[in-house]
């Protein structure tokens, strides 16, 4: 049976590693079976950090936007489906970036889904 010789896949794939765990504490920048465990750990917490930061950013925007509603007299839910029954179809980051940087336009949307709100109690 001939000899394996593994050439420069297992010097590639530790290399791989090692570059990867570059600025890790101790032995997990040195040495390939700590690096290898520390790298796929931190790869496994930066795809669900990539899931949170969306979750984080919608809450962030909603919370922005009741702050605004409440300063205006009416509540997020009811701004909200005021806004969907007049047919306003803006997501909730650029209602946020309205009513942080232009309160006259955000007065404005909340006007109009008071009375499509009001239009659809009675």
């Amino acid at each position: 049976m001939p000899r394996v010789k593994r050439g420069t896949n297992r010097r590639d794939y530790r290399h791989k590693t090692l570059r990867r765990a570059k600025g890790f504490f101790l032995t997990k920048s040195k040495l390939n079976r700590a690096a290898q465990e520390a790298v796929e750990k931190a790869l496994r917490y930066g795809y669900v950090g990539r899931r949170l930061k969306k979750r984080n950013f919608r809450s962030l925007w909603i919370v922005r936007i009741n702050a605004a509603c409440r300063g205006l007299d009416i509540s997020y839910s009811k701004f909200i489906s005021g806004l969907k029954r007049a047919g306003i179809d803006l997501n909730r980051k650029v209602l946020a970036d309205i009513a942080v940087n232009d309160s006259a336009g955000f007065a404005t949307l909340v006007q109009k889904a008071k009375t499509a709100h009001q239009a659809q109690i009675q």
